[in-house]
């Protein structure tokens, strides 16, 4: 693995004083590393960052700068990228099932090319965006995964050549495949059985005369967790020599979410409130479940809690956010030292499905996200 973003204790009670809580510490130096990491160890393959991870503009602009793509799933995507000067060549409509509004924005903005997974889909991509250049997206089994796409998107594979075959005689220009393993994946296994089965169905679309040109691979790739550390190294050498061997004339993208902004966000936040309810600590922070803890329920995420007393006796404490809303809680039994009002907590390894799902519910104001390179020296 490439690193994290992990501010020292010295410099998140710096950044609390300075700018109170809750707050996310986002590095833009750690965003490009993981961006170079994984450019350098799959190199044929073309990144388009999934902007639903965390779509913080100054994320956008560096990956821009270092020539990355995007993913996107909505008219509202396709809109802030087109605003930021994006160019539609370098965008790829991959939500398999489409808006009315959604198709429009990419035919006002020029972006030409969509994933599907369906036969509905086709008559409507046919419809609103006549010739677009398409990948069809390929079921893959993997129940290992954290968050299972495949529950809700992708063909069987034995249904590829009958969408292939409908999508061309709809006059879409059929240019491939792809296929997510689903979030998180921390062995290449999914990886390879989705290849093996996405090599079947370009040979024999290639034997119907139907030559297929492009194969997205998806994301997937995973972070460390509480529980492990993770080798991407490894995943990625195992996928390189695959896609060398099956794919060896195919253009290739990915679209990595968590791995480019999951290590590069901090957040800072601070116990509002203790009680004892039931026996149990209860420790009240100022964002919660609705804010920067979404990935609790959104992304199935178990969130480091640091609180700098090492040495402390632990014991087993409830944590809940700040909303008048009782579904608000975090974690229980948590084995944490005892806290008391203001003590800070610090959560690393907070970037992906956190602020991009957090709301305003309750009134509470997202929480503000500071760019490192841009606070440091003025602490």
């Amino acid at each position: 693995m490439n690193g994290q973003f992990r501010l020292t204790e010295t410099e998140v009670r710096k950044v609390a004083e300075r700018y109170g809580t809750p707050v996310l510490v986002l590095s833009l130096a750690q965003i490009e590393a993981n961006y170079r990491f994984l450019k350098e160890r799959l190199p044929r393959v073309n990144l388009y960052y999934a902007m639903k991870s965390n779509p913080d503009e100054r994320i956008i602009r560096t990956l821009e700068r270092l020539g990355g793509c995007f993913d996107v799933a909505s008219d509202g995507e396709i809109m802030a990228l087109a605003q930021m000067g994006v160019a539609p060549e370098r965008i790829v409509y991959a939500n398999p099932v489409k808006t009315k509004q959604g198709l429009a924005a990419a035919r006002r903005t020029g972006v030409n090319r969509f994933t599907f997974d369906s036969e509905s889909e086709i008559d409507k991509m046919a419809k609103e965006a006549p010739g677009g250049s398409v990948l069809l997206r390929v079921r893959v089994v993997n129940p290992d995964a954290l968050v299972d796409l495949n529950l809700k998107f992708g063909a069987r594979p034995d249904e590829a050549i009958d969408l292939l075959t409908k999508a061309k005689a709809a006059g879409l220009d059929v240019a491939g495949l792809c296929f997510h393993v689903g979030s998180q994946s921390t062995t290449p296994d999914a990886y390879l059985t989705a290849l093996k089965a996405c090599r079947e169905i370009f040979d024999q679309a290639a034997a119907l005369g139907m030559p297929l040109r492009t194969l997205d691979i998806g994301g997937g790739f995973p972070i460390p967790t509480l529980e492990h550390e993770v080798d991407v190294d490894g995943i990625a050498a195992t996928l390189r020599a695959a896609l060398d061997e099956l794919f060896p004339d195919t253009e290739l993208w990915a679209e990595p979410g968590r791995f480019i902004c999951g290590t590069a966000q901090n957040l800072i936040t601070s116990v509002i409130g203790c009680q004892i309810r039931n026996g149990q600590e209860w420790y009240f922070l100022d964002d919660g479940l609705y804010g920067s803890f979404s990935g609790v329920i959104f992304d199935h995420w178990d969130f480091e809690l640091v609180t700098f007393k090492d040495d402390a006796e632990l014991y087993p404490a409830t944590i809940a956010g700040p909303s008048c809303d009782s579904l608000d809680v975090l974690f229980k039994d948590r084995m944490l030292p005892k806290l008391a009002m203001d003590d800070l907590i610090y959560v690393p390894n907070c970037g992906a499905y956190t602020s991009a799902s957090a709301t305003t519910f309750n009134g509470f104001a997202k929480t503000q996200i500071l760019a490192w390179e841009e606070i440091k020296d003025s602490l």
